[in-house]
């Protein structure tokens, strides 16, 4: 939690009183100080001096200051940023299917492996939120609008195909639009929105996998711009290891680069052209309010996903905390008054003069 705003900062002026309370202290004391010279019973002094540490007199006053310093700043309404519990009704997998997605540095190939992983996030899901699945390459599409249909879901992994480009601002966008048909709350891309900062996020939620850098389309920071204006958290995945590799994809995997089709065996070598760009990652998911996961084998990718249902049920609110630091400053007075009226109820006893009865 940390504080993000006042609602009414001018009522920190409150906190002006705390110099003029030391003051009155300060002169107070320096009173006593001079009322104390004119007593003739130099063992009234020393009684009463030897029970009245610093300490007990300090305490009471430092509570009572920040008693008032916390009553003055929730005067002021003070805003806090905390974590809150909360569910996805939506999850769009926004999965990228250029063909780099066929190297087999990841066994026993990019795509296949992302399948798996992706069949077995599904499954997990069965019975909680709607999932979605979106592929991009050099366009994005939408395979399955949200649905709670596990089966569907499951039908249509294995029969993603490659193909050119890599198109994640437009995977975002197509994710966003899906999202606005089955949720009123989220605006489709074509209209204007002004990011009400106090909502907090929708129960909405986009995965995009990719092992590649855009190169299509709409630029990711642009897209990222339109999820985070709705309060939709963009979580993404950098797939994919950073060494050299073959490219193996069979004829229903390879959708063709230039339009034709058939399997495909190569090298990608001379350093691998095939790398995620994490940078433009993880300033997506920064700007939504998401997260940047890195997943280098099919182990990891699982991994990944594994983590993500705990990552979306929790989301940060705005709260008023005001009522905290009123009960806090008010805690705070209470027991400096009640130390101090103790601590000198028990001074003026000790100096009370003894009678003895013989």
């Amino acid at each position: 939690m940390h504080l993000s705003w006042f609602s009414w900062p001018w009522a920190l002026l409150a906190l002006l009183v705390l110099p003029l309370v030391f003051a009155a202290w300060w002169l107070t004391r320096r009173r006593r100080r001079r009322a104390a010279v004119r007593v003739t019973s130099i063992a009234l002094i020393r009684s009463v001096v030897a029970d009245g540490s610093p300490w007990r007199r300090r305490v009471p006053a430092a509570l009572f200051a920040l008693g008032l310093a916390a009553l003055a700043i929730g005067a002021a309404r003070p805003q806090a940023t905390v974590p809150v519990a909360s569910s996805s009704d939506t999850i769009m997998l926004a999965l990228d299917v250029s063909g780099s997605m066929c190297a087999t540095d990841v066994k026993p190939n990019r795509i296949t492996a992302a399948e798996h992983s992706a069949a077995a996030f599904i499954k997990s899901q069965a019975g909680g939120p709607h999932i979605g699945l979106v592929d991009f390459s050099s366009t994005a599409a939408v395979l399955v609008p949200p649905t709670s249909n596990t089966q569907s879901l499951l039908t249509a992994l294995p029969g993603l195909t490659t193909g050119g480009g890599t198109a994640i601002g437009e995977g975002i966008l197509t994710s966003l639009d899906a999202i606005a048909q089955v949720d009123p709350t989220v605006a489709p891309t074509g209209a204007k929105v002004q990011r009400n900062t106090s909502a907090g996020y929708a129960d909405d939620v986009i995965v995009v996998l990719t092992d590649g850098s855009n190169n299509r389309g709409v630029d990711p920071p642009v897209a990222a711009k339109e999820a985070a204006a709705r309060g939709v958290r963009v979580y993404t995945i950098g797939y994919g290891t950073a060494n050299p590799t073959s490219l193996a994809c069979s004829a229903s995997q390879f959708g063709g680069f230039g339009g034709y089709g058939g399997a495909i065996r190569g090298n990608a070598g001379g350093g691998n052209p095939f790398d995620a760009d994490y940078a433009a990652l993880q300033q997506i998911a920064k700007k939504t309010g998401g997260s940047f996961y890195r997943a280098q084998d099919a182990n990891q990718l699982s991994s990944a996903l594994d983590k993500l249902p705990a990552a979306f049920t929790v989301v940060h609110k705005q709260e008023d905390i005001a009522p905290a630091f009123g009960a806090l400053g008010g805690l705070l007075v209470a027991v400096a008054v009640a130390l101090s009226l103790w601590w000198n109820r028990v001074r003026r006893a000790a100096a009370r003069p003894q009678v003895s009865r013989s």
